[in-house]
């Protein structure tokens, strides 16, 4: 299982993959995490992630926090 977190306009998102499906959930510094309010397609490469973030939440930018990127 892969899994690969994100800084989506200051709120932590893991994205984990088994190769077949993503599944998507909101993360703490605490290590917990819960389902994401989100669907992340299957479909989607992993180098399409980050855009996929971007298209999905850019309403939440503001001049302070205004990306997604990955984080490790």
């Amino acid at each position: 299982m892969q899994s690969i977190r994100f800084s989506s306009f200051d709120r932590l998102v893991d994205i984990v993959g088994d190769g077949r499906h993503w599944r998507a959930f909101s993360a703490n510094l605490d290590g917990k995490r819960v389902p994401a309010d989100f669907v992340v397609p299957d479909e989607l490469a992993e180098e399409e992630l980050q855009q996929y973030l971007e298209d999905l939440s850019h309403e939440h930018a503001t001049p302070s926090n205004g990306d997604v990127h990955r984080l490790g």
